[in-house]
């Protein structure tokens, strides 16, 4: 791969800003300025306070990645950024940047889709995909399951949340329990000393037929459980209701993974998102992907949550397959769907 064309990628679909440089699947350069503490005390992401930060970091956090590659940008031989799903203004300001930079060196753009890069992201760390394999990507915003026969142009989805997707879960459940925000980090934590078996919490649509999820009732069950114990006068375990909460999430998750793999004959399972990075979620796909005779492909934890690194994998994917370059009037796209790879 030492002769294929450097891509730089740009994502900035939320809180985060990331670069990534990429030649191939090997991975360059991976720099990131999270907005994560400005977010913090408001107990959620601001829009406008995300884009503000994108703004500011840009410029910087591209030089950060120019430097750890050893790169000018004379080298870079295309630009791919997230044009959607995502905050509208957050996608605006990475879209703005990559045209910039695509007219200013006279190379091709690639608009890519942010849930499709979260798939391609594992061929930096694992090979080439499969073809075909499952994809289930979970973060705070997404809790999706795909088929992907070709991440570079073939995505389809087999199912995805009905509400709340299983990281905003985390989030809201850990400002129940009084832990900090982002919440996914802070309830891995307080369960390692739980018990997930503690609490009897419900498993949303586990066996309802569908590939979909729901985790708005779960969420609430925590919320209504936490508040007839205050009631009562009673102390709260919060690294059982931690454990507990996070046990009847990554049930559901993997059992519905599998269920996939079975209904489409597909014997390897790709995770990958934010909530991939949690510790059960992982040892527990690994348990049953290991009975059920189902190969298990998850990044690190440093390339599950947002990163440029995953958005020029994917464009990377779309140079190597010869896909046209994204006009330079392309929008950004907050709704974009997951059919959709590239614009």
């Amino acid at each position: 791969m030492a002769d294929a064309p450097l891509v730089l990628g740009i994502e900035t679909s939320c809180d985060e800003t990331g670069i990534g440089i990429v030649r191939g699947h090997t991975l360059l350069a991976n720099t990131i300025a999270s907005s994560m503490e400005e977010h913090a005390r408001f107990g959620g992401v601001v829009p406008e306070v995300a884009s503000r930060a994108h703004l500011e970091a840009m410029t910087p956090t591209v030089e950060a990645a120019l430097a750890q590659a050893g790169l000018k940008f004379a080298d870079i031989d295309a630009i791919a950024v997230t044009a959607g799903p995502g905050l509208a203004g957050a996608l605006l300001v990475g879209v703005a940047a990559a045209k910039s930079y695509a007219l200013g060196l006279g190379v091709p753009l690639y608009g890519v889709n942010h849930l499709a890069a979260h798939v391609a992201v594992d061929q930096l760390e694992h090979g080439p995909l499969p073809k075909p394999c499952i994809a289930m990507l979970v973060s705070g915003g997404h809790s999706s399951l795909l088929l992907v026969p070709d991440v570079a142009e073939d995505v389809i989805s087999l199912g995805s949340t009905v509400d709340d997707a299983a990281g905003e879960a985390f989030d809201k459940v850990a400002r129940v329990l009084g832990l900090p925000f982002p919440g996914g980090p802070h309830i891995d934590k307080a369960a390692t000393s739980g018990s997930g078996t503690a609490v009897a919490f419900p498993r949303g649509k586990i066996d309802d037929g569908t590939l979909d999820f729901s985790f708005s009732g779960l969420k609430t069950a925590v919320a209504r459980w936490v508040e007839a114990r205050e009631t009562a006068g009673e102390s709260i375990h919060v690294p059982d209701v931690a454990a507990s909460f996070q046990e009847a999430v990554v049930d559901v998750l993997t059992r519905k993974a599998l269920q996939a793999c079975r209904k489409y004959e597909v014997r390897d399972l790709l995770i990958g998102g934010g909530v991939a990075a949690n510790s059960r979620l992982r040892a527990l796909a690994q348990e049953r992907c290991d009975a059920a005779g189902v190969r298990l492909r998850v990044p690190r934890p440093g390339l599950c949550t947002d990163n440029g690194a995953m958005v020029a994998a994917l464009g990377s994917d779309l140079v190597a397959a010869g896909v046209t370059p994204s006009a330079l009037d392309i929008p950004a796209d907050s709704s974009m769907p997951i059919t959709t790879v590239h614009v």
